[in-house]
């Protein structure tokens, strides 16, 4: 499609072209957002969030999510950490700071690097971790409550494929 230049344009030819133009636009008459599955997902995680902050007001999702892998691996290094959950090595390092200052992760030089941070949970971090988890198998059979378990293990391997 060639726009034409619209400053040379008069008022009417403006107008003429611009119906024209917008005709090849139709494609996109039929969008309906509400079915778009960006929107779907952006109001299914709304929700979640909605009810993690809720129910855990103490510590973020990210906070959570750091939280739960730490118990998983131990002892591990930031960047690994960071990769394990998602986040870039900016983001790790500010979580893990704030994790610090709640007394519930704490950080040695590596034994074999000693450049290398290596993150572990302390003893508060592990009773906060267990009880954190524990809320978090409550929030996600909140989530989907209104889903049927065969629902809730298709929507899961679902969403695996995105």
């Amino acid at each position: 499609m060639i726009v034409p230049n619209l400053y040379a344009l008069t008022q009417e030819h403006w107008i003429r072209t611009l119906v024209e133009t917008t005709q090849d636009l139709t494609l996109t008459a039929d969008y309906a957002l509400e079915q778009q599955i960006g929107f779907k997902l952006r109001l299914a995680n709304q929700r979640h969030l909605e009810i993690f902050n809720r129910r855990m007001p103490d510590i973020t999702p990210t906070q959570f999510a750091v939280l739960a892998k730490l118990r998983d691996e131990a002892r591990i290094s930031q960047n690994h950490l960071g990769r394990l959950v998602g986040m870039d090595a900016a983001t790790t390092k500010g979580v893990i700071d704030r994790l610090r200052k709640k007394g519930l992760v704490h950080s040695t030089p590596s034994k074999t690097d000693m450049r290398r941070l290596e993150i572990s949970l302390t003893d508060e971090g592990i009773a906060v971790t267990a009880k954190a988890i524990a809320t978090a198998q409550e929030i996600s059979a909140e989530t989907v409550g209104n889903l049927t378990p065969r629902e809730v293990d298709r929507l899961l391997a679902l969403l695996e494929k995105l």
